[in-house]
């Protein structure tokens, strides 16, 4: 333990020496820029460093993961509102009542990985089919996906070489010893007819749906972010740059060739040139800024703000979509303890048989969590909730800029519950967690449900409007295809410009079941994979 102490105190002396001395001296060009160290752009820029001859230059608008909040799964709550977060703010939806919902995002090293309740969720073999249907490659589907995550994964679990992997860079592995609230929930859940997995990411992926204890990237009690997995390893060799205070503001092109970025790192303006290429993982907020903000996206959006148009691309800051929920809450009979971070559990099940995937996507967490709105009604000092979430919602929803400049917020016009079909549902979804949370499994540990309770069909339509808040899974912003609306084609590169890819939630066709987390690794993975083949790497 002692030696293994030792190394790693060496091993971050190099890292803080190497990085220092490539901070003070800046090239003027490297091979490639990824621009965001995020789940995908932390696998980018990894994957592409481990060829010592490509110099990689990976920029980060926010600072060090090297802080308790950040390296303690539990006290991930506390990087909410902090510099850790963009801190993003829907616009007042009327379809909330007004309500302007908070759309958190990571600015840190590890982005949304650092800051998250680090659930492994593969998304649904439908998704990934309907990915490679709608890029027109197979190279998108379930299958070659699950050869993806065969490869990356070292699993710590039940055997299942069909589907996991071991030995590879993201150690997963189940929930260590879950919560009675976590086991007794799969006990709930078989009860009313719903099939237990021993993982959500094996056969109940490929299945209609089902309970399992979460699979999580945690080990020894702390947080294993993209970040600490992919591209600190890589941080003492010569060819990864890795800047943070970066502030990317816009592409510089030749044509339409793009040739570089200027950033504001540490506040001051600096331009780095790529000979090979640049790639975009800044999120599915901040990616469509910059691509609207260097002229590349809606000609009428660019017109408003006196944008010269680069590429007339409509879908940019469209097909916005996000995971939505609905925070159901139970009262113990006696303080419980939190396990894991919280969240130890999840169903995901079909409110229609006839549908292509799972439409309801409910997890657990070991405390509490109203909204601003429904805390009002009196909240239990130890209680657990329930989120009853749309893991496919209807809505869609659009970002608009409000200015040029890179320092002008974005506008997010979520428009959660816009489509009626997401109203029933909500109401679908929330009747299932009271089933569950209310069903005999429960009786020795919980006092009683705390919300929403019996309500009539207008008050529970209210309470869903007010109970409303999101799962920090915003995606689909500059999505892949071949229609009008598609940004990116099945290579990631974006239409009409050369040099330029874009590798982050915001090419999902449509977001996929479950936490995001793990489908952004494997558009990096994909994104690497295409790039050193472009490049005979």
């Amino acid at each position: 333990m002692h030696d293994t102490q030792t190394n790693e105190h060496a091993f971050a002396e190099a890292v803080r020496r190497n990085q220092a001395a490539l901070r003070a001296a800046l090239n003027t060009h490297y091979d490639f820029i990824v621009c965001g160290a995020g789940s995908s752009g932390c696998v980018v820029a990894a994957r592409l460093a481990a060829n010592p001859d490509v110099q990689v230059l990976l920029l980060e608008a926010g600072s060090s993961d090297d802080v308790a909040s950040v390296i303690d799964p539990a006290q991930w709550p506390l990087n909410l509102g902090s510099e850790r977060d963009w801190g993003f703010m829907a616009e007042p939806n009327p379809h909330l009542g007004g309500r302007a919902l908070p759309m958190n995002m990571g600015r840190v090293l590890g982005g949304g990985s650092s800051i998250n309740v680090m659930l492994w969720a593969r998304g649904h073999r439908s998704d990934w089919n309907y990915f490679a249907a709608q890029a027109g490659n197979d190279a998108w589907n379930y299958e070659s996906v699950l050869k993806i995550y065969r490869r990356i994964e070292d699993w710590h679990g039940p055997l299942d070489p069909e589907r996991r992997g071991q030995g590879g860079p993201v150690y997963v592995a189940p929930a260590h010893a879950p919560q009675p609230a976590a086991t007794l929930m799969l006990e709930a859940a078989r009860s009313l007819g719903v099939p237990t997995f021993d993982s959500p990411n094996g056969a109940m992926m490929e299945a209609d749906g089902g309970a399992a204890i979460n699979d999580l990237r945690i080990r020894d009690g702390k947080r294993l972010s993209v970040f600490r997995s992919y591209t600190y390893p890589r941080m003492a060799q010569p060819n990864l740059t890795v800047l943070t205070g970066a502030l990317v503001s816009k592409l510089s092109f030749d044509g339409r060739t793009v040739t570089g970025v200027e950033a504001l790192v540490d506040g001051q303006p600096h331009w780095f040139g790529a000979t090979r290429e640049v790639i975009l993982s800044l999120g599915a907020v901040n990616t469509p800024k910059v691509l609207m903000q260097s002229g590349i996206g809606p000609e009428q959006e660019l017109g408003r703000h006196g944008i010269t148009v680069r590429q007339h691309l409509p879908g940019v800051g469209q097909n916005h979509q996000d995971h939505v929920s609905f925070g159901c809450i139970w009262e113990y009979a006696e303080p419980q303890q939190v396990g894991n971070g919280g969240s130890e559990a999840t169903l995901y099940w079909k409110s229609d048989p006839a549908l292509d995937a799972p439409d309801m996507l409910h997890c657990q967490v070991e405390f509490p969590v109203p909204s601003a709105e429904t805390a009002a009604r009196g909240v239990p000092a130890h209680g657990w909730t329930m989120f009853a979430g749309l893991a496919h919602p209807k809505s869609r929803g659009e970002l608009l800029l409000s200015g040029p400049g890179v320092h002008d917020a974005i506008i997010i016009r979520a428009n959660t519950l816009s489509d009626p079909e997401d109203m029933q549902a909500a109401l679908a979804s929330v009747e299932m967690c009271r089933a569950l949370g209310n069903a005999s499994a429960f009786g020795r540990l919980v006092k009683g449900e705390s919300m929403p309770g019996k309500l009539g069909r207008e008050q529970m339509q209210a309470w869903v409007r007010s109970a409303a808040v999101t799962y920090w899974h915003q995606s689909c912003t500059a999505k892949m295809g071949r229609d009008a609306m598609s940004v990116v084609d099945a290579s990631l590169q974006v239409y009409g410009i050369d040099k330029l890819r874009i590798a982050d939630a915001s090419i999902m066709p449509r977001i996929t079941t479950g936490n995001t987390m793990a489908p952004c690794v494997v558009i990096g993975e994909r994104a690497a994979d295409l790039i050193k083949t472009r490049h005979g790497l």
